[in-house]
Parts: C-alpha cells; structure tokens; sequence
C-alpha cells in the first residue's frame, strides 16, 4: 500500500483578461499559494510523494518571476514532489524546465518527469510517466507508456499522464486521445495500478474500475469548471484504491441569470450580490434579461458600478442576455424641465423608441440625464 497525493493543472503564470491588475495579483498569489497549502495536506495525510500531472506552468515562456515563486513554494513541500509536463509546458527544446531559471533554483527533492522509464520512489513503488513532448503529440502517450511494461510483481505501480480522454472529449479525430478502454486493460493486466491524469479542470473519475482520475485544478480558473479547487489523496495497492479529495480552492467562478423587469427584479439582484462572500476572490457573469423603464436601469448601472468595486471582476453573460430599456413618463416627471430642455428630452425619447441606428444613443443620454438628475436632487 502507498499514499500519495495526487494534484495538476497548477498553470502558474496564468492571465485572465477580465481581471484588473489588483485582481490579478491576488488570483496569480492564489495559485502559488495552492502549492503550499499542497504540502500542507501532504503532510496532514502522512503522503509519501506528490504527483503533479502535467500544465505545472501556464506556458514554456513564463516569466522569471513566476518559476522562481513557484520552486519557492515547492520547496516548503517536504516530501518527493514529481512533475510532468503537459500540452502548456511540454518538454521541447523552449521547455520552462530546462531552463536557467527552473534547473537554477529547483530543490533536490523536485524531480521532472521526462521519458517512460519506471521511477522507483521507494523500494515496492515505481512512478510511470506519460510526459509530452509537444503540443500535439500523434498517438496515445499513456498507451504508449503502459505498453511497454510488464505486469508488476510485488510493485504498486503508478501511471502518470495528461490529455483528454476519448470518452469525454468531443474531438474524437485527435490522435493523442487517452483511451479508456486501453488504459483499464493494462489496469486489469497488472501492468498499472492507478491513473493519475492531468488537463481536465474538473475532479473525474473515469471508467469503472475506480482507479482513473482527473483531479482537476487547485484553484478554479473558469466558470464551466465542476468541482475545481481539490487535490486528491490516493491509496492505493494491487488489490485496491482509495481516492479522497481535498479542498484547495480560495477562489470562485459563479454564473447567475437574473429577469429584471421591476425594482424588486433589482432588489433581488442587489441582495445575492450582497450576500456572496469573500467578494474580492469570487468572479461573477450575470446574465440580465427583461424591460426596465430609465429610472430602473440607472438604478442597475449603479448596483453594477458598486459590485466592480467589490468583486474581483462582474461579467456580461452575453448569450443570455437581453435587457431592453423603455424610457417611461415617471422616468421624466420629477425633472421640471421647460422650455429647449423639455422639447430636446421629447425628441431624444422619440428616437430611443425607435429602430434607428440612433436609438441606442439616445437611450444613453436620456439614461445620463436622469442619473444626473439624480445625483443633484
């Protein structure tokens, strides 16, 4: 029997275009935090070593900064620490692990896993790895990999792979697919005895042996993402496995469609948002749909203004999407305007109800109007 921990798809160095760059430096502290509270589950679990399955880093060009934070981090991990690369980081000629800055400051106990050659860990214990060795390799690595094995005889044997697998993966012509099927006949041959798999974000287990998983992403880092934010503690043997997640993640993606069409519709949206936690870690995309009057709408412009200065970023969910906005007489009736003032707001309404090119402008100016209104009431 081994214990070890079983985690991938740290992608160090990784930018989101919506974040701000506070924001960002927080999500990019994040991950490398992730790797100590790591060694902090490591140890709390008696593990003997770590596997990280492929997209350590977020690119082979990651700045200096970024290896160097993250092999600190690593090497506050007490125990074996053995990273493959992935499709982010592959080991090519540019790779980020051959480089200065990597080979410079990596600690002894952090090792890369760069061929099929069994690893012994320890005595009974042998790590299998699948590395690639480009973005677009032209065949299954871990097949490939557990082809050339032999049944284990008193070895609990790991694999260690990243990349899709055929049963879950839409693109079924990508000749590096992993396949299930092969992989569970090379489980059921004794020649592996778990599939730790990297490059779905999302905690998996695959097939029906209970011996394959993903474990997903430490920290979240898009919003289609299930169960991201866990590493998974393994035990495992000949005649058995036992996986067990555990939480990492600090940061959240959340998606929320909203019907907005009066000002409880803007009450309700104002109170989840106000209700989320731990809002300068928590992405939000709302989806708004529905009519409001100018009044109402200035009111959700200023709800949205409020969630930006809180939040780390608030999205447009786009797609499902579709507030329209209908200047209406309460929207106007506490202006007391007179005069050029009145007929221009007069005609500013005409054009806003109308199909022009020029409708959305002026709903704009009639929306700025009454919020300035509104600020010198």
């Amino acid at each position: 029997m081994v214990r070890f921990l079983h985690t991938s798809d740290w992608q160090l160095g990784m930018t989101r275009h919506f974040l701000d760059e506070e924001a960002q430096a927080l999500f990019t502290r994040a991950r490398c935090e992730a790797i100590r509270e790591i060694g902090r589950h490591a140890a709390a679990e008696d593990c003997e070593f770590v596997v990280v399955c492929g997209d350590v880093f977020e690119t082979n060009q990651v700045d200096r900064r970024s290896v160097a934070r993250a092999l600190e981090a690593l090497g506050t991990i007490s125990i074996p620490v053995y990273l493959l690369p992935g499709n982010h980081d592959p080991l090519d000629p540019a790779s980020v692990f051959r480089s200065p800055a990597f080979e410079e400051r990596r600690p002894p106990h952090v090792h890369v896993i760069e061929d099929t050659q069994p690893i012994e860990v320890r005595p009974g214990v042998e790590l299998v790895g699948a590395p690639w060795a480009s973005k677009r390799p032209l065949h299954d690595l871990v097949a490939a990999a557990c082809a050339e094995l032999e049944p284990a005889r008193d070895v609990t044997r790991i694999c260690v792979g990243h990349g899709a697998v055929d049963r879950l993966s839409p693109d079924r012509e990508n000749p590096a697919l992993i396949r299930v099927e092969a992989a569970e006949e090379a489980l059921r041959q004794g020649r592996i005895h778990y599939l730790a798999l990297g490059d779905r974000h999302s905690l998996t287990r695959v097939g029906e042996t209970g011996r394959i998983w993903y474990a997903g992403t430490p920290e979240p880092t898009d919003y289609d993402e299930e169960a991201p934010g866990n590493v998974l503690v393994v035990e495992a043997s000949e005649t058995g496995v036992t996986v067990t997640p555990q939480r990492t993640g600090t940061w959240r993606f959340l998606r929320q469609a909203f019907e907005l069409n009066d000002d409880n519709d803007l009450d309700a949206l104002g109170s989840w948002l106000e209700a989320l936690e731990d809002k300068q870690r928590t992405i939000v995309k709302l989806g708004l749909a529905g009519t409001l009057t100018l009044r109402q709408s200035t009111r959700l412009e200023g709800q949205l203004e409020d969630a930006h200065d809180l939040f780390a970023a608030v999205e447009r969910w786009d797609r499902v999407s579709e507030l329209v906005v209908i200047p209406d007489d309460t929207d106007f009736s506490d202006l007391k305007l007179a005069g050029f003032a009145r007929t221009t707001v007069e005609h500013l309404r005409g054009v806003a109800g109308s199909e022009t090119d020029e409708a959305g402008v002026a709903r704009d100016a009639l929306g700025l109007l009454v919020r300035l209104a509104g600020r010198t009431s």
